[in-house]
């Protein structure tokens, strides 16, 4: 089923955007679970799904990542299961993403599940990234502190939690009810009757993860080849000491390797759309012609995005999955970076060009687009 976000967003951008948290009442009206306990259990199961069982009883917290085998013997209360990028996964559940494609596809990381019997959280906590709590089936009351420094501790070996906090947002959602928190604001969620709730997740990557990207990236391609060189060295008293203006040539080389416009956008294109979970990909069996791409599409068959698929357009450059889309035709290539759902329509001229359709071609045979049965 389609969702429909009752959401204002541009006050939302403004008001509460990564500055504050917000409970956001009704925001889907009438909501209804796309997905079972009994199915996430499932996916639970699967080595390909990241998943964990958070446990609290008696005092203590104990943490277990999956795949899992059975669930027997985890009693009625103080449990949850998790489990990440379900999107990629489950179509109904990937229904829940689609309303907040208003913003940057390159910032989305994932829709995680949890499913909480009462009892159940996983402890006071903070996250370095923007998240909207859809409150499925069930109840659960969320504590929501201010962004102050606080403590964070272990205790255990898989879970970081912070010291108790005042709450500025303490409440029950009810179904269709979101919680949106920012980076930095400590929150626990506790759950009063057995329940799903639905993390739409946006990451924004740290300086490290970029500095360590683009070094890997360089490496890859042989950047940066030029040596440190000194023609100008005279005599100095201190030989010990290295001088500012020593420290600022090797800084700027370095600003230099990242100052290329053309180098810079190819690392950005590959980094930005390599998934950090990984996909259900399923190449097509058996392999489609090109000539049966394109009729398809002239007959009015639509070609389907799968889901989880990064496709971004960077600076008229255009990436697929951490791949460059090399193509001439850049309207088509950029409607697949802007649909999720691609017809003739969106597609135009570029059918009749022969490079563009083996390059369509490819990627449907690759699992990336697939038609619809």
């Amino acid at each position: 089923m389609a969702y429909e976000l009752n959401l204002d967003w541009p006050e939302f951008l403004e008001k509460y955007w990564q500055k504050r948290p917000v409970v956001i009442k009704k925001a889907f009206s009438n909501f209804v679970d796309p997905i079972s306990p009994d199915e996430l259990a499932g996916l639970a199961m699967e080595p390909e799904v990241d998943s964990r069982l958070v446990s609290h009883k008696n005092g203590e917290w104990q943490a277990s990542n999956g795949p899992f085998e059975h669930f027997d013997g985890l009693g009625e209360t103080g449990w949850s299961l998790l489990a990440q990028a379900v999107n990629h996964w489950h179509l109904p559940a990937a229904e829940l993403v689609k309303p907040f494609r208003v913003l940057p596809d390159w910032r989305l990381d994932d829709l995680m599940i949890s499913y909480s019997v009462p009892g159940g959280g996983v402890g006071p906590h903070t996250d370095q990234y923007d998240v909207f709590i859809i409150q499925g089936m069930g109840s659960r009351r969320w504590r929501v502190g201010d962004a102050l420094p606080m403590r964070q501790f272990c205790p255990h070996p898989a879970l970081l939690h912070v010291d108790p906090f005042t709450p500025i947002i303490d409440e029950d959602l009810e179904p269709g009810d979101i919680l949106y928190i920012p980076p930095g604001f400590p929150h626990d969620g506790f759950t009063h009757e057995t329940a799903l709730n639905y993390s739409v997740g946006f990451r924004g990557p740290n300086s490290r993860d970029f500095i360590s990207s683009f070094a890997d990236y360089a490496l890859e391609n042989d950047l940066g080849g030029n040596h440190y060189s000194d023609p100008d060295l005279t005599l100095r008293e201190h030989v010990g000491k290295v001088e500012e203006y020593e420290l600022e040539r090797v800084r700027q080389m370095m600003v230099e390797m990242l100052s290329q416009p053309e180098d810079f956008k190819q690392w950005f294109g590959r980094f930005a759309t390599t998934p950090r979970h990984e996909l259900d990909i399923a190449p097509a069996e058996p392999p489609y012609e090109a000539q049966e791409i394109v009729d398809a599409l002239m007959q009015g068959d639509s070609l389907t995005r799968l889901s989880g698929l990064r496709v971004l357009n960077v600076g008229e450059r255009f990436f697929v999955n951490s791949e460059p889309l090399e193509t001439a035709q850049h309207e088509a290539a950029d409607a697949l970076c802007r649909f999720t759902l691609i017809s003739q329509k969106e597609l135009g001229n570029a059918l009749q060009d022969p490079e563009f359709v083996v390059l369509l071609t490819d990627l449907v045979n690759q699992g990336y687009w697939y038609f619809d049965e």
